[in-house]
């Protein structure tokens, strides 16, 4: 299909990054619509995991058009490290990457305030990158693009007009925030604005010609779902629509380009930082996962909180993003476990619950219902095709395929790109 979305199906890191590098093998361009630094999506070059935050996960793949859409948050000094860490590892990524000039920015200030927040009693658990409060000035009218780098006499107005306003309301930053000014902000980022002008360009319009010329398009998300802004676990979630309706939104083109949504989700489910998590494991249990599969932020660094999956949760991301197949990953990390246990559904008070519960207060009140499955206590890795999978493995994953009503067309055993067993 021409144009397809990854969306991660689950709370995010399920492993959307090693999907998208594999499907671009196939693809001419990749962009990414939505979130920021805070993605940490692992992909393996030359037997080397490296680690992508802005830059799409395509880069890897020489040819391939790599571009950063409007509805990416940017950071452009982090953006220009990266960068400069992909071209150090031989990685020309310079010359395959593109950027929205109305794409918002992330400063300094935004980190400042979003730090301070974070340190106090409203909390969510986020990843300190100032992203929320990027998100937060864009909705505001407030914020500053890709654009406006390149006009210092707006960039520095808008930019202290923006700081009074933020030392008014979070005078807990103000140690921080005293020595910043519009204009010694500008100053800081001229070399990388120096750097980042030639790669601007118009997303939207690139996607279109290439889809009206045959080109094959991925669009690649952060985060996951159950974090999206209107359909998550609100107010755990992230600041924007992590969903596969926020592609299209998020590069510039109509909802009628896209052909075909993927679903990508772990054999299980993880969760970092703060809200409901029905499934969660028991901490023993879920430190064995934890260790066994890895589960520690690629961004951060954090501990995942580690449960089983979640059907429930499963058969509203397929709903809400109109998932047209299923990648399930990470089924090699459940090899040693003698039972496998999935939330079949929720009751509150006695009483079952229907669907998804909206938002994080409604869920907490809700307890699992438990299906058990035989484990399989073979190695799942050196699988490649479905027939190698074992019998209580195949049973597990058809069983999840039946109740969420949406095919599963790929399992991941492994971190290699070759660690893929593919169904037709």
């Amino acid at each position: 299909m021409p144009c397809t979305v990854v969306v991660g199906a689950q709370w995010g890191d399920e492993g959307k990054g090693k999907i998208v590098d594999a499907l671009a093998e196939r693809a001419d361009l990749v962009a990414r619509y939505q979130g920021g630094p805070n993605a940490g999506h692992s992909v393996i070059h030359r037997g080397e995991t490296l680690v992508l935050h802005l830059v799409p996960s395509g880069i890897l793949h020489a040819g391939c058009r790599c571009l950063i859409g409007n509805g990416v948050v940017i950071d452009p000094a982090r953006l220009h490290d990266e960068v400069t860490k992909l071209e150090a590892r031989g990685v020309p990524a310079s010359r395959q990457l593109g950027v929205s000039a109305a794409a918002h920015l992330i400063l300094p200030y935004h980190r400042a305030v979003e730090a301070s927040f974070e340190r106090g009693p409203s909390a969510i658990g986020t990843t300190g990158r100032g992203i929320g409060f990027a998100y937060r000035d864009k909705a505001a009218r407030t914020g500053l693009r890709v654009a406006d780098l390149f006009d210092p006499a707006h960039f520095a107005a808008q930019a202290d007009r923006n700081l009074a306003r933020l030392r008014q309301e979070y005078p807990e930053a103000a140690a921080e925030l005293a020595p910043m000014s519009g204009s010694g902000l500008h100053r800081e980022l001229a070399d990388v604005a120096t750097w980042l002008e030639p790669l601007v360009t118009d997303v939207g319009e690139e996607l279109h010609v290439a889809l009206q010329a045959g080109r094959s398009v991925l669009l690649e998300g952060a985060q996951g779902t159950l974090l999206d802004l209107d359909h998550g676990t609100y107010p755990y979630v992230t600041s924007s629509p992590a969903s596969a309706a926020g592609a299209p939104l998020g590069v510039g083109l109509g909802p009628r380009a896209v052909d075909e949504v993927i679903g990508v989700t772990k054999a299980y489910a993880t969760r970092v930082g703060h809200g409901p998590f029905p499934s969660e494991m028991p901490s023993e249990l879920g430190a064995r996962l934890r260790e066994a599969g890895d589960e520690y932020g690629a961004t951060t660094g954090r501990p995942r909180r580690c449960g089983w999956l979640d059907l429930p949760a499963l058969r509203y991301a397929a709903r809400v993003n109109g998932l047209s197949q299923i990648v399930v990953t990470k089924l090699d990390v459940l090899d040693a476990f003698e039972e496998i246990r999935v939330a079949v559904g929720y009751e509150c008070e006695g009483r079952a619950v229907r669907g998804f519960p909206a938002g994080a207060r409604a869920l907490e009140r809700c307890t699992p219902v438990w299906r058990a499955f035989p484990g399989w206590r073979r190695s799942t890795a050196g699988a490649r095709r479905w027939d190698d999978l074992p019998r209580e493995a195949r049973d597990y994953l058809e069983w999840v395929e039946r109740e969420v009503g949406v095919p599963i067309r790929a399992i991941s055993v492994g971190a290699a790109r070759d660690a893929e067993v593919t169904r037709g």
